[in-house]
């Protein structure tokens, strides 16, 4: 046990003289290289930190684009013939609410809201929710 741990600190001293060296030399490179080619070290290093900066302040002065008022596509709200309370299912679907969270939203009978969801179907020509959201988007009725 006792040659072990002699073995793991030979191996450890070993390690850091060779670490040593290796920084050493690197040192010495650089000093070389920093010698030889000090202006056009200066030069890339001024040019990083212009570089870095002008990202910087780009994204810091350049407004983030706002985005536009949603509007509703008025002709195809027509044309579906879409009321206003089964626009207001719609919402509540987009939501991702349940029938009687709507209704109760409403203020109506989940009858009600069931009775509107199936004419809301029918006038998008969908068979499930997620459907009719897609369509609804795709059209412009909803954000």
């Amino acid at each position: 046990m006792a040659s072990l741990d002699v073995m793991k600190r030979t191996v450890i001293a070993y390690a850091i003289a060779l670490a040593a060296i290796a920084v050493l030399l690197q040192w010495l490179d650089f000093r070389y290289a920093a010698r030889d080619f000090s202006l056009e070290l200066y030069l890339a290093v001024l040019a990083l930190v212009f570089v870095v900066l002008g990202i910087w302040l780009g994204v810091r002065l350049t407004p983030a684009p706002r985005a536009a008022a949603f509007e509703a596509n008025e002709k195809a709200i027509a044309a579906l013939g879409l009321t206003r309370r089964e626009r207001d299912v719609l919402a509540g679907i987009t939501r991702g609410r349940s029938n009687k969270e709507i209704a109760r939203d409403l203020g109506i009978s989940p009858n009600t809201v069931k009775s509107q969801v199936a004419s809301l179907f029918a006038k998008l020509g969908v068979g499930r929710r997620v459907q009719a959201i897609e369509k609804a988007r795709a059209l412009s009725l909803i954000p």
